[in-house]
């Protein structure tokens, strides 16, 4: 969902910029998209089918096992856009890591914040295969900044040029306010299952001793129900987007997973943090890890999480605010 709602800001400057946006994607990214923008015409994309596992060490080979589940999904989307130049008339597609929306009788967008795609032994390959996709596409947008002062590191700064990169800065649907602080921890769970459902899980399994002001965003659109887990834990399954800006802008501390559009949110809010990477997701532990050592946020792996962790965060500087500002020179492309 997080490539969803990082492309929200994108959306809206293409509305302002006298655009008519037509959005395609699948399952709850498609749901976060329509609810976002609930006027907009909208399509269902095939699904990648990509299965996770309760273990991250087998990660890797249940992803292995999902390649042909992708290549008949491109091959079932480059026919889908192709239909949709003919009975849409579109100028340009902006797809956010869906590999096969290219096609050569109009300009491509591909947004991505993996030019480097971290696998562990076998990182040189899956780079090389992602850098075949992205080459595909007129030009490729990277949602950072260019330069030292960037949140994605080695994934999209690499030694050697790469062509038709932008750096478009840091893409986030929401904006810092000051507010008087509401809760002393909010708990953002996200990603995909079962590993969503485990972190779930342990976290109030280990939140029953808290004190403070909780609430607990489940990371599910599905209903609009809240719950009181405890006296001082407030539970809700998904907060829309104005609702979830005042809640994290309400919050002093944030714990979440080190998903990059999540660290793009709290950078944009200059909010603290406390990460748990997805287990088997080297992206994600990179991020950590990099957040970690540059004493901006620290991190646990799923498995060895105490609620006393939550004390280290006192030694970190948390995030620096900055803003979402989308160049609408981007969209002369089309």
């Amino acid at each position: 969902m997080g490539h969803a709602t990082r492309c929200v800001p994108i959306i809206y400057a293409l509305i302002n910029s006298g655009f008519e946006p037509i959005l395609a994607s699948d399952g709850n990214a498609l749901l976060v998209l329509q609810k976002e923008f609930p006027t907009l015409k909208s399509y269902t994309l095939p699904s990648y089918n990509i299965k996770y596992t309760k273990s991250g060490k087998n990660l890797k080979f249940k992803l292995l096992l999902s390649v042909p589940f992708i290549y008949a999904a491109v091959k079932k989307e480059q026919q889908f856009v192709t239909n949709l130049i003919a009975s849409e008339g579109i100028c340009g597609v902006i797809s956010d890591n869906r590999f096969g929306l290219f096609n050569a009788k109009i300009p491509t967008v591909y947004i991505t914040h993996q030019l480097q795609v971290l696998s562990g032994a076998t990182s040189f390959l899956t780079s090389k295969i992602h850098q075949k996709v992205i080459s595909k596409y007129t030009q490729c947008w990277v949602p950072d900044f260019e330069g030292n002062s960037n949140y994605s590191g080695i994934l999209t700064h690499l030694k050697t040029d790469f062509p038709n990169i932008k750096y478009v800065g840091v893409l986030s649907r929401l904006k810092q306010f000051k507010t008087a602080i509401k809760y002393d921890l909010l708990v953002l769970l996200s990603g995909p299952e079962p590993q969503r459902t485990i972190l779930e899980k342990k976290l109030l399994f280990e939140l029953k001793s808290y004190k403070g002001a909780v609430l607990f965003v489940q990371g599910v659109p599905n209903t609009s129900t809240s719950v009181n887990f405890n006296k001082n834990i407030e539970i809700v399954d998904y907060l829309e987007t104005e609702v979830l800006e005042k809640a994290i802008n309400q919050s002093r501390l944030v714990l979440a997973r080190s998903g990059y559009s999540t660290i793009m949110d709290l950078a944009v809010l200059g909010k603290k943090a406390f990460f748990i990477p997805t287990p088997g997701q080297f992206e994600q532990v990179y991020l950590a890890e990099s957040l970690q050592e540059k004493r901006i946020a620290p991190f646990s792996e799923q498995a060895n999480f105490k609620l006393a962790n939550l004390n280290e965060v006192e030694n970190y500087t948390g995030f620096t605010s900055c803003k979402t500002a989308i160049d609408l020179n981007l969209f002369s492309l089309f």
